[in-house]
Protein backbone atom coordinates (compact mmCIF):
# COMPACT_ATOMS: atom_id res chain seq x y z
CA UNK A 1 0.00 0.00 0.00
CA UNK A 2 1.65 3.16 -0.87
CA UNK A 3 2.32 5.74 1.79
CA UNK A 4 1.78 9.45 1.98
CA UNK A 5 4.70 12.03 2.24
CA UNK A 6 5.22 13.91 4.82
CA UNK A 7 2.51 16.30 6.37
CA UNK A 8 5.15 19.01 5.75
CA UNK A 9 4.67 18.54 1.96
CA UNK A 10 1.93 20.63 0.62
CA UNK A 11 1.71 19.12 -2.69
CA UNK A 12 1.69 15.43 -4.50
CA UNK A 13 4.56 14.47 -5.43
CA UNK A 14 4.87 14.24 -9.37
CA UNK A 15 3.34 11.49 -11.22
CA UNK A 16 1.07 10.50 -8.16
CA UNK A 17 -2.14 8.94 -8.75
CA UNK A 18 -3.94 11.20 -6.13
CA UNK A 19 -7.43 9.50 -6.59
CA UNK A 20 -5.61 5.80 -6.99
CA UNK A 21 -3.62 6.70 -3.60
CA UNK A 22 -5.93 7.87 -1.57
CA UNK A 23 -8.53 5.04 -2.22
CA UNK A 24 -5.47 2.50 -1.83
CA UNK A 25 -4.58 4.65 1.88
CA UNK A 26 -8.68 4.04 3.01
CA UNK A 27 -8.40 0.58 2.20
CA UNK A 28 -5.80 0.51 4.64
CA UNK A 29 -8.34 1.96 6.92
CA UNK A 30 -10.61 -0.94 6.47
CA UNK A 31 -8.02 -3.77 7.24
CA UNK A 32 -7.18 -1.98 10.80
CA UNK A 33 -8.06 -4.73 12.93
CA UNK A 34 -8.61 -2.47 16.01
CA UNK A 35 -12.32 -1.74 13.98
CA UNK A 36 -15.02 -3.51 14.57
CA UNK A 37 -15.78 -6.42 11.36
CA UNK A 38 -18.12 -5.19 9.05
CA UNK A 39 -17.57 -1.45 9.96
CA UNK A 40 -17.91 1.08 6.94
CA UNK A 41 -16.05 4.66 7.02
CA UNK A 42 -16.86 7.69 6.51
CA UNK A 43 -14.73 10.50 5.81
CA UNK A 44 -15.12 13.73 7.83
CA UNK A 45 -13.51 17.42 6.70
CA UNK A 46 -12.64 19.89 9.89
CA UNK A 47 -12.08 22.97 9.76
CA UNK A 48 -10.66 24.78 12.78
CA UNK A 49 -8.72 27.49 14.28
CA UNK A 50 -5.61 27.25 16.83
CA UNK A 51 -3.38 29.58 18.91
CA UNK A 52 0.27 27.85 18.28
CA UNK A 53 2.17 29.68 21.11
CA UNK A 54 1.48 26.18 23.60
CA UNK A 55 2.04 23.69 20.66
CA UNK A 56 5.19 22.49 18.79
CA UNK A 57 3.57 22.92 15.45
CA UNK A 58 0.89 20.67 13.92
CA UNK A 59 3.15 17.46 13.21
CA UNK A 60 3.26 15.12 15.98
CA UNK A 61 6.39 15.23 18.05
CA UNK A 62 8.11 12.37 20.71
CA UNK A 63 8.54 15.22 23.27
CA UNK A 64 6.53 18.11 22.86
CA UNK A 65 2.67 18.55 22.48
CA UNK A 66 1.21 18.87 19.22
CA UNK A 67 -1.66 20.11 17.36
CA UNK A 68 -2.06 17.14 15.45
CA UNK A 69 -1.86 15.01 18.49
CA UNK A 70 -4.07 16.89 20.85
CA UNK A 71 -6.87 16.86 18.02
CA UNK A 72 -6.37 12.65 17.85
CA UNK A 73 -6.50 12.49 21.50
CA UNK A 74 -9.90 14.34 21.28
CA UNK A 75 -11.45 12.03 18.11
CA UNK A 76 -10.00 9.24 20.04
CA UNK A 77 -12.31 9.70 23.21
CA UNK A 78 -15.29 9.93 20.90
CA UNK A 79 -14.72 7.35 18.81
CA UNK A 80 -12.83 4.36 20.40
CA UNK A 81 -13.06 1.87 17.79
CA UNK A 82 -12.12 4.23 14.72
CA UNK A 83 -8.94 4.85 12.79
CA UNK A 84 -8.39 8.30 14.15
CA UNK A 85 -5.64 9.80 12.19
CA UNK A 86 -5.49 12.82 10.82
CA UNK A 87 -4.06 14.60 7.50
CA UNK A 88 -3.85 18.47 7.38
CA UNK A 89 -3.82 20.69 4.79
CA UNK A 90 -0.37 21.59 5.44
CA UNK A 91 2.25 21.83 8.30
CA UNK A 92 2.44 24.84 10.53
CA UNK A 93 5.73 24.86 12.87
CA UNK A 94 6.13 25.75 16.49
CA UNK A 95 4.31 29.46 17.36
CA UNK A 96 2.73 29.90 14.01
CA UNK A 97 -1.12 29.79 14.21
CA UNK A 98 -4.24 28.84 12.00
CA UNK A 99 -7.24 30.58 11.55
CA UNK A 100 -8.67 28.17 9.18
CA UNK A 101 -6.96 24.82 9.16
CA UNK A 102 -7.98 22.08 7.14
CA UNK A 103 -7.98 18.27 8.42
CA UNK A 104 -9.77 14.98 7.25
CA UNK A 105 -10.08 11.84 8.90
CA UNK A 106 -11.73 8.72 8.47
CA UNK A 107 -14.66 7.86 10.95
CA UNK A 108 -16.49 4.50 11.97
CA UNK A 109 -19.32 5.74 14.74
CA UNK A 110 -22.52 6.92 14.24
CA UNK A 111 -21.92 10.93 14.82
CA UNK A 112 -23.30 12.94 11.84
CA UNK A 113 -20.82 15.46 10.11
CA UNK A 114 -22.86 18.40 11.80
CA UNK A 115 -22.26 17.40 15.08
CA UNK A 116 -18.64 17.07 15.24
CA UNK A 117 -17.58 20.34 15.87
CA UNK A 118 -19.35 20.97 19.44
CA UNK A 119 -18.59 17.22 20.35
CA UNK A 120 -14.69 18.09 19.97
CA UNK A 121 -15.26 21.45 21.69
CA UNK A 122 -16.36 19.87 24.64
CA UNK A 123 -12.92 17.85 24.72
CA UNK A 124 -9.98 20.56 22.93
CA UNK A 125 -8.36 22.81 24.56
CA UNK A 126 -9.40 26.62 24.02
CA UNK A 127 -6.13 26.91 22.01
CA UNK A 128 -8.14 24.90 19.49
CA UNK A 129 -11.44 25.41 17.97
CA UNK A 130 -13.04 23.38 15.72
CA UNK A 131 -15.41 26.08 12.97
CA UNK A 132 -17.22 23.49 10.57
CA UNK A 133 -17.15 19.73 9.50
CA UNK A 134 -18.30 18.08 6.34
CA UNK A 135 -18.69 14.79 5.14
CA UNK A 136 -16.54 14.19 2.10
CA UNK A 137 -15.93 11.96 -0.49
CA UNK A 138 -13.54 8.85 0.13
CA UNK A 139 -11.13 10.47 -2.39
CA UNK A 140 -10.99 13.68 -1.51
CA UNK A 141 -7.67 14.79 0.43
CA UNK A 142 -7.04 17.63 2.47
CA UNK A 143 -3.54 18.26 1.10
CA UNK A 144 -3.27 16.64 -2.24
CA UNK A 145 -7.42 18.04 -3.23
CA UNK A 146 -6.44 21.85 -2.18
CA UNK A 147 -5.73 24.04 -4.68
CA UNK A 148 -4.28 26.97 -2.53
CA UNK A 149 -2.64 27.85 0.92
CA UNK A 150 -2.96 31.39 2.11
CA UNK A 151 -0.77 32.91 4.98
CA UNK A 152 -0.79 36.30 6.57
CA UNK A 153 2.21 37.94 8.71
CA UNK A 154 1.47 40.72 10.35
CA UNK A 155 4.71 43.48 11.48
CA UNK A 156 4.00 46.07 14.38
CA UNK A 157 6.54 48.77 13.04
CA UNK A 158 6.01 50.87 16.15
CA UNK A 159 8.97 52.14 18.43
CA UNK A 160 7.09 50.52 21.59
CA UNK A 161 5.54 47.08 21.83
CA UNK A 162 2.43 46.62 22.45
CA UNK A 163 1.14 43.49 24.97
CA UNK A 164 -1.75 42.88 23.41
CA UNK A 165 -0.45 42.51 19.54
CA UNK A 166 3.04 40.82 21.02
CA UNK A 167 1.44 36.92 20.76
CA UNK A 168 -0.13 37.50 17.28
CA UNK A 169 2.78 39.68 15.36
CA UNK A 170 6.55 40.67 15.11
CA UNK A 171 7.34 43.73 17.33
CA UNK A 172 10.13 45.40 14.86
CA UNK A 173 11.62 48.69 14.90
CA UNK A 174 15.05 49.32 13.87
CA UNK A 175 13.89 52.34 11.89
CA UNK A 176 10.49 52.95 9.42
CA UNK A 177 10.23 50.23 6.90
CA UNK A 178 9.90 50.94 3.51
CA UNK A 179 7.05 49.60 2.77
CA UNK A 180 7.15 50.13 -0.66
CA UNK A 181 10.40 48.73 -1.76
CA UNK A 182 9.19 45.52 -0.17
CA UNK A 183 5.67 45.31 -2.11
CA UNK A 184 8.16 45.41 -4.98
CA UNK A 185 10.44 43.19 -4.38
CA UNK A 186 7.66 40.67 -3.47
CA UNK A 187 5.42 41.36 -6.39
CA UNK A 188 8.65 40.36 -8.53
CA UNK A 189 7.79 36.69 -6.75
CA UNK A 190 4.49 35.78 -8.60
CA UNK A 191 4.41 32.92 -11.12
CA UNK A 192 5.85 29.54 -11.06
CA UNK A 193 9.57 29.52 -9.96
CA UNK A 194 12.16 27.65 -8.12
CA UNK A 195 12.07 29.26 -4.11
CA UNK A 196 14.54 26.83 -3.33
CA UNK A 197 16.66 29.78 -1.32
CA UNK A 198 13.69 30.06 0.83
CA UNK A 199 13.46 26.43 2.22
CA UNK A 200 14.83 25.60 5.16
CA UNK A 201 17.21 22.53 5.87
CA UNK A 202 15.59 18.96 6.56
CA UNK A 203 13.05 18.58 3.89
CA UNK A 204 12.32 16.05 2.17
CA UNK A 205 10.74 17.84 -0.48
CA UNK A 206 12.02 16.52 -4.03
CA UNK A 207 11.98 20.05 -5.56
CA UNK A 208 11.93 23.27 -4.73
CA UNK A 209 9.50 24.70 -7.80
CA UNK A 210 5.36 26.30 -6.35
CA UNK A 211 3.27 28.50 -7.74
CA UNK A 212 3.04 32.01 -5.70
CA UNK A 213 -0.47 33.14 -7.03
CA UNK A 214 -1.14 36.28 -5.34
CA UNK A 215 0.75 38.43 -2.97
CA UNK A 216 -0.51 41.68 -1.22
CA UNK A 217 1.45 44.53 1.51
CA UNK A 218 -0.43 46.56 3.43
CA UNK A 219 0.57 49.46 5.93
CA UNK A 220 -1.61 51.29 8.18
CA UNK A 221 -0.35 53.43 10.73
CA UNK A 222 2.28 50.81 12.45
CA UNK A 223 0.95 47.75 11.49
CA UNK A 224 2.09 46.08 8.10
CA UNK A 225 0.16 43.23 7.27
CA UNK A 226 2.00 40.77 4.18
CA UNK A 227 -0.39 37.77 2.50
CA UNK A 228 1.30 35.16 0.48
CA UNK A 229 -0.97 32.47 -1.85
CA UNK A 230 0.37 29.83 -3.75
CA UNK A 231 -0.50 26.26 -4.46
CA UNK A 232 1.96 24.99 -1.95
CA UNK A 233 4.54 26.47 0.37
CA UNK A 234 8.03 25.05 0.99
CA UNK A 235 9.44 24.00 4.54
CA UNK A 236 9.84 26.88 6.36
CA UNK A 237 9.30 29.22 3.16
CA UNK A 238 7.01 31.88 4.52
CA UNK A 239 9.33 33.04 7.28
CA UNK A 240 12.39 32.86 5.45
CA UNK A 241 10.64 35.36 2.67
CA UNK A 242 9.55 37.58 5.46
CA UNK A 243 13.00 37.68 7.05
CA UNK A 244 14.30 38.76 3.68
CA UNK A 245 11.69 41.44 2.94
CA UNK A 246 12.44 43.02 6.24
CA UNK A 247 16.02 43.37 5.34
CA UNK A 248 14.77 45.06 2.34
CA UNK A 249 12.79 47.42 4.39
CA UNK A 250 15.47 48.24 6.87
CA UNK A 251 17.85 49.22 3.18
CA UNK A 252 20.08 46.61 4.53
CA UNK A 253 19.31 44.58 1.56
CA UNK A 254 18.29 45.96 -1.60
CA UNK A 255 15.34 44.66 -3.86
CA UNK A 256 18.15 44.04 -6.14
CA UNK A 257 19.82 41.67 -4.24
CA UNK A 258 16.59 40.16 -2.93
CA UNK A 259 15.85 39.53 -6.20
CA UNK A 260 19.17 37.32 -7.27
CA UNK A 261 19.19 35.33 -3.85
CA UNK A 262 15.74 33.71 -4.72
CA UNK A 263 16.41 33.55 -8.41
CA UNK A 264 19.94 31.95 -8.46
CA UNK A 265 18.59 29.95 -5.42
CA UNK A 266 21.34 31.27 -3.21
CA UNK A 267 20.08 29.50 0.57
CA UNK A 268 23.65 30.23 1.97
CA UNK A 269 22.56 34.04 1.73
CA UNK A 270 19.15 34.06 3.16
CA UNK A 271 20.10 33.09 7.25
CA UNK A 272 17.31 35.55 8.61
CA UNK A 273 13.90 34.01 9.37
CA UNK A 274 11.30 35.99 10.95
CA UNK A 275 9.59 34.68 14.56
CA UNK A 276 6.45 32.33 14.36
CA UNK A 277 4.14 33.85 16.38
CA UNK A 278 3.57 37.11 13.36
CA UNK A 279 2.40 34.16 10.85
CA UNK A 280 -0.65 32.48 10.57
CA UNK A 281 -2.58 29.91 8.05
CA UNK A 282 -5.57 31.89 6.95
CA UNK A 283 -7.08 29.93 4.62
CA UNK A 284 -6.92 26.74 2.61
CA UNK A 285 -8.56 26.73 -1.00
CA UNK A 286 -10.50 23.78 -2.64
CA UNK A 287 -11.92 23.31 -6.41
CA UNK A 288 -15.40 23.39 -4.53
CA UNK A 289 -16.20 24.95 -1.10
CA UNK A 290 -16.41 21.95 1.52
CA UNK A 291 -17.37 24.70 4.52
CA UNK A 292 -19.88 27.92 4.96
CA UNK A 293 -17.56 30.96 3.73
CA UNK A 294 -18.09 32.16 7.24
CA UNK A 295 -16.59 29.42 8.85
CA UNK A 296 -13.22 29.30 7.11
CA UNK A 297 -12.44 32.20 4.53
CA UNK A 298 -11.22 35.27 6.35
CA UNK A 299 -11.22 34.45 9.97
CA UNK A 300 -8.13 36.50 11.51
CA UNK A 301 -9.46 39.49 12.77
CA UNK A 302 -7.30 42.27 11.18
CA UNK A 303 -5.33 44.86 13.93
CA UNK A 304 -6.00 48.22 14.39
CA UNK A 305 -4.34 51.16 16.14
CA UNK A 306 -5.75 54.40 16.38
CA UNK A 307 -3.06 56.05 16.54
CA UNK A 308 1.04 55.68 15.18
CA UNK A 309 3.82 55.59 17.35
CA UNK A 310 5.70 58.03 14.98
CA UNK A 311 4.42 61.17 14.52
CA UNK A 312 5.00 61.85 11.03
CA UNK A 313 2.32 58.82 10.31
CA UNK A 314 -0.43 60.53 12.93
CA UNK A 315 -3.29 62.59 11.57
CA UNK A 316 -2.69 66.05 12.59
CA UNK A 317 -5.73 66.04 14.58
CA UNK A 318 -4.63 63.48 16.67
CA UNK A 319 -1.07 65.14 17.43
CA UNK A 320 -3.08 67.89 18.72
CA UNK A 321 -5.54 65.59 20.88
CA UNK A 322 -2.82 64.35 22.01
CA UNK A 323 -0.95 67.14 23.38
CA UNK A 324 -1.17 67.53 27.20
CA UNK A 325 -4.52 70.33 28.48
CA UNK A 326 -3.14 72.87 30.33
CA UNK A 327 -3.69 72.98 33.99
CA UNK A 328 -6.13 75.51 36.26
CA UNK A 329 -3.88 78.37 37.96
CA UNK A 330 -3.04 77.14 41.07
CA UNK A 331 -1.02 73.68 39.84
CA UNK A 332 -3.84 71.30 40.53
CA UNK A 333 -6.30 69.17 38.03
CA UNK A 334 -9.42 71.01 38.48
CA UNK A 335 -11.97 68.46 40.12
CA UNK A 336 -15.41 67.99 37.75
Amino acid sequence: MPKWPSSSWSEPPPGLDVGAAVESFHRGFLMDPALPPNRSLRRIALCFQYDGSAFCGWQRQRNAPSVQETLEKAIAGLEPHGPGRTMAAGRTDTGVHAAAQVVHFDSAGPIPPERWPKALNGRLPSSIRIRAAAAVPDTWHACFSATYRRYRYTILNARTPNLFLAPWSWHRYQQRLDDQAMGQALEAMLGEHDFSAFQRAGSRRAHGRTTLQEVSLERQGDLITVELQASGFLYGMVRLVMGQLVAVGEGRLSGEAFDRRWRECRRVEVKEAAPPQGLCLLRVGYPTEVFPRPAWYDCQPRFQLETSDSPDLQPASAVQSAQPAPLPSGGAQARR
